[in-house]
């Protein structure tokens, strides 16, 4: 007996569509014909000197107590957006905000933030703090994107952030392989780790 399809063919489906799907992961990309793969990603880190790295610590340390994270709204404005408009300082790559993507009925939606200079880097928050759903959903946006824009870049970057957590992924456009990096970084203590890593992809995109 045939397998019936995990995504519909007549039925339309936004990015966080996506995220409420109760199926494997693997099988939900497959309907795209890309594979998962589960690995330590060996992310290289910007050597060069962050002057706001400092500011940047003492402010989400000093909020942090205080934040209630029960809060989409909250984890975005004081987490993941400070993060972002640092890196946006160091590279000089421009951010763009619920940016909307249309590729086909089953590839649609918003981006959380799309980070562009020469290419481009993804980040989505993590819906109800939950990473591994979240990830999924940023798998598909990855594939969308590849898609929707036009350039040379073999790599796709993203990652999914709860605000206090990040986990890196990236998409081989030619092998449509994800891969999840198996790595968490936590903020505020792999603060500098994540930023180091965040500047360097995107400098290494704006001198590509």
């Amino acid at each position: 007996m045939p397998k019936a399809p995990i995504i519909q063919p007549d039925q339309s489906y936004t990015f966080s569509d996506y995220f409420k799907l109760n199926f494997a992961p693997q099988d939900i990309l497959a309907h795209f014909k890309a594979s998962l793969l589960r690995r330590t990603l060996t992310l290289p880190r910007y050597p060069g000197p962050l002057d706001r790295l400092h500011d940047l610590r003492s402010r989400i340390e000093e909020s942090l107590p205080r934040l209630s994270l029960t809060s989409e709204m909250v984890r975005r404005e004081f987490l993941i957006a400070p993060v972002l408009t640092d890196v946006l300082h160091y590279t000089q790559a421009t951010l763009n905000v619920e940016y909307p993507v249309a590729v086909s009925d089953q590839l649609k939606g918003s981006l959380d933030y799309l980070l562009q200079n020469h290419q481009t880097f993804l980040v989505i928050e993590a819906k109800n703090e939950n990473l591994e759903r979240g990830f999924v959903q940023l798998a598909i946006e990855l594939i969308a994107l590849d898609q929707w824009i036009e350039s040379d870049q073999k790599i796709l970057h993203g990652a999914i952030s709860t605000g206090n957590i990040w986990q890196f992924g990236q998409y081989d456009r030619q092998s449509r392989t994800i891969t999840q990096d198996l790595y968490l970084y936590r903020v505020p203590a792999d603060l500098e780790d994540l930023l180091r890593i965040l500047v360097n992809i995107l400098k290494q995109l704006e001198d590509a």
